[in-house]
């Protein structure tokens, strides 16, 4: 099973930020604190150390014995709650939405690069823990992200109604979704293997948040990896002064808004608001607002004075929760983290976040873009070296892609330079003769030459065209193969769910991806399966 990889700023599908950010250009390192290389983790770890409060790991791992309490779980990951006691254990941490049955196939790919760093920094650094850690986003509320996953170009959509915390959601009417899919599936073995999957995942847990534990669980509980759910009373008594700052001196907005003007050559990922915060119950999450003196919980009769949402704040914090901008410093808080894992998106709204972090005064964490990689068949690998394609070539956007191949299987060059270039001779001569008369007749000279030149383009595209339609089997053949990678003109681990590739490799899936991905090369990765 060959692989083979292609650098990520030369794939096309990561921003200038991030591009800039992998280059580690001069003008971006302000904005973190150590680029992940595995020497540099050793700083990481001194200040981490230094600056994290050990009180907060009791709370920490009774909650993660108190959520897993009611599932199954490995040795090791067993294991790995109860090292979050000692004080030389620490987190590499990666999240992701709940998304139904894992949505795109990148879910697997940011837990794996979670996992394998792990394992490289137990080698490099022995005397010292290190935890995998799955954050599930179990307090975002914008169900329509999650409720669909993709599978063999068809969407699956769960039809609910929910306005509250995701995690917190009834899986009650997920049995006729299951059965629709479990249709598609087929009757292999590796198609009954996920039906059971998907079956004890979410028709036998009651919410959204456990189904996900239980299916991150039944994928990559052999690897130590440990779930959190922070939505949780206990967990957030440690968040409280944090919150308390936000809501009395807006820390996050002053500073996060200094590093936006800032990056203006770059487009921002998020901005924050003047409060970073939401009120949250069971069917409710909403912002909350400061206006005349008093704080308002938007799109509701909901209404605090000063007093009151602190008293709030101190008797339930579990009714108050963190914005993207603030989840981080949640994180980092009540995790003794040394790195977050994370695609382009989500490693570019914490490259906003350091100026945050310094004024509260919490290390920073380092940054590591998650492994990417595009999963081609045997049968695809073989396709693309008939047809000459490198998997740059693939890469490429498909109207370049098809003008590069119908120049390189042209029997003849697509290619009027030649005659341009002799065009420009022959008006060099025209240019010396006007030097000797009028200026009327140098116009004249310079209105030919743009007009010649125009109509060898025009032929030049023309040419390119009638080619295109002459080579139409050839080139089909290459479009077809793009589309079967790059599902909707879009990387396939956005598109697509594990559970269609699971289908040809089984069990076998996630060790071999186990096997092939080392997070810190930073490279896009086409394995062939």
């Amino acid at each position: 099973m060959p692989t083979d990889c292609i650098s990520y700023q030369t794939s096309g599908y990561f921003s200038k930020l991030i591009q800039d950010y992998l280059d580690q250009k001069s003008e971006l390192k302000p904005l973190y604190s150590h680029f992940p290389t595995l020497e540099n983790f050793e700083k990481q770890i001194e200040e981490k150390a230094a600056n994290f409060d050990n009180k907060n790991r009791i709370a920490l791992v009774e909650t993660l014995r108190k959520q897993y309490q009611n599932i199954e779980i490995s040795d090791s990951t067993k294991q790995n709650i109860e090292l979050l006691a000692h004080e030389n254990t620490f987190t590499i941490t990666t999240g992701h939405q709940l998304n139904l049955f894992s949505g795109p196939l990148y879910f697997l790919y940011k837990i794996i690069s979670t996992i394998n760093l792990t394992k490289e920094l137990k080698t490099k650094y022995p005397t010292h823990n290190f935890v995998p850690v799955y954050w599930m986003a179990t307090e975002d509320h914008d169900f329509e992200e999650i409720n669909y996953f993709n599978f063999k170009g068809k969407k699956f959509r769960w039809n609910k109604e929910s306005n509250g915390p995701v995690g917190r959601l009834s899986t009650e009417g997920l049995a006729e979704f299951f059965e629709i899919y479990s249709l598609e599936l087929g009757s292999s073995t590796n198609a009954n293997t996920l039906k059971k999957l998907f079956e004890d995942a979410y028709l036998k847990h009651d919410n959204l948040a456990d189904a996900t534990r239980f299916l991150a669980n039944g994928l990559f509980a052999n690897y130590g990896l440990v779930i959190i759910d922070a939505d949780d009373s206990n967990l957030k008594q440690a968040f409280i002064p944090y919150v308390k700052e936000e809501l009395e001196k807006q820390t996050s907005f002053h500073t996060v808004q200094k590093t936006i003007e800032d990056l203006k050559e770059y487009t921002v990922q998020v901005n924050p608001r003047e409060i970073n915060l939401f009120y949250i119950e069971d069917n409710l999450r909403e912002r909350i607002i400061f206006e005349n003196d008093k704080y308002f919980v938007n799109n509701t009769k909901i209404s605090f004075s000063k007093e009151e949402i602190l008293q709030l704040l101190n008797s339930n914090p579990e009714k108050f929760s963190p914005n993207v901008i603030m989840r981080p410093l949640y994180q980092e808080i009540i995790l003794p983290n040394l790195c977050y894992i994370g695609g382009g998106g989500e490693i570019a709204y914490w490259l906003e976040l350091k100026s945050f972090f310094d004024a509260v005064k919490i290390t920073f964490p380092m940054l590591l873009v998650r492994n990417s990689v595009l999963l081609a068949t045997e049968k695809q690998a073989k396709k693309a070296d008939n047809l000459n394609l490198s998997w740059k070539d693939l890469f490429t956007k498909q109207e370049n892609l098809v003008n590069t191949i119908t120049h390189k299987i042209s029997a003849f060059p697509i290619d009027l330079s030649a005659q341009k270039e002799t065009l420009k001779t022959q008006f060099k001569y025209l240019y010396e003769l006007a030097d000797q008369t009028d200026k009327s007749f140098s116009g004249a000279v310079k209105a030919q030459e743009v007009k010649q030149v125009k109509g060898l383009e025009n032929l030049e595209k023309r040419l390119l065209k009638a080619q295109k339609r002459k080579l139409s089997n050839e080139l089909q053949r290459v479009v077809d193969l793009q589309c079967e990678l790059f599902p909707n003109n879009s990387l396939q681990e956005r598109q697509s769910n594990f559970s269609e590739f699971y289908l040809e490799k089984g069990e076998q899936l996630v060790p071999l991806l186990m096997q092939k991905l080392k997070p810190l090369e930073m490279n896009f990765n086409i394995i062939t399966i």
